[in-house]
């Protein structure tokens, strides 16, 4: 029977450039979060240049940061989000990012050992935003367990 990974997609549109005064508070802490998420049990893999993060990664638009990773389960994904240093500092994004009413973050499972494209990403996006939640495309809250999709 095949193994799976949970892939997580997240956007945010920012306020400012990534380079503005503004966004100084938020880009001094990717590192340290970013190094947060690779400690943490059940990482797996994370969405980055040669820069070490994904901030020059305008697949969505010039304005918008994407964060996408790998982990082994819902619950890694879970403590790490919402249970380490993580929160706090997102608790701050509002200082950063526009609330958006539409869908911006999907989970959906993947063979274990394949690293999706960013256009599998939009699709799992746009599949969560027209038809909810569903097995092949959900959120934290409502997750789904592998299926094999």
């Amino acid at each position: 029977m095949p193994s799976y990974h949970l892939v997580q997609l997240n956007i945010a549109k920012m306020k400012y450039s990534i380079e503005s005064a503004e966004m100084i508070d938020f880009v001094d802490n990717l590192e340290n979060i970013n190094a947060l998420a690779e400690d943490s049990p059940g990482f797996v893999w994370r969405l980055q240049t040669d820069d070490g993060d994904a901030t020059g990664i305008d697949f969505f638009g010039s304005d918008v940061l994407v964060n996408m990773s790998i982990w082994s389960d819902v619950e890694s994904l879970y403590n790490y989000v919402y249970k380490s240093a993580h929160a706090k500092i997102m608790s701050r994004r509002k200082e950063w990012f526009l609330r958006v009413k539409e869908v911006y973050t999907v989970l959906w499972w993947a063979p274990e050992g394949s690293i999706p494209s960013l256009d599998e990403a939009k699709s799992k996006l746009e599949l969560l935003k027209t038809q909810g939640p569903t097995a092949q495309a959900f959120t934290i809250k409502q997750a789904f367990p592998p299926s094999g999709n």
